[in-house]
């Protein structure tokens, strides 16, 4: 993913990329700002850890034991994101930049 955005797409995308971290939210960024390319690269990871954090609640039902320290897991890593917005910068997340990499839009 590309790391050097313009200070436009950074002060235009900021409240949208901030949605990406927050669960289902992480839609409405990709589908209103998809040609901000800070907006877009964030809009990826939160995907990625939205459809990671669905898959988690489902397998708690058949193992609850998991679901409180992978949630934890997952919330560090879109808190992480989300400073990262409020920076006005482009963290890559481990594990989940390399899937977002793949997701094309």
């Amino acid at each position: 993913m590309p790391q050097g955005f313009s200070k436009k797409d950074i002060l235009d995308g900021k409240i949208y990329a901030l949605l990406a971290y927050l669960s289902i939210l992480c839609i409405i960024p990709l589908i209103l700002k998809k040609d901000n390319p800070f907006v877009l690269a964030h809009g990826k990871q939160g995907l990625i850890l939205f459809i990671v954090e669905t898959a988690v609640w489902i397998l708690s039902i058949v193992v609850p034991l998991l679901w409180a320290p992978l949630m934890f897991i997952l919330m560090t890593l879109s808190f992480w994101g989300l400073m990262a917005v409020v920076k006005g910068e482009f963290t890559r997340l481990p594990l989940v930049a390399d899937w977002a990499d793949k997701v094309s839009l």
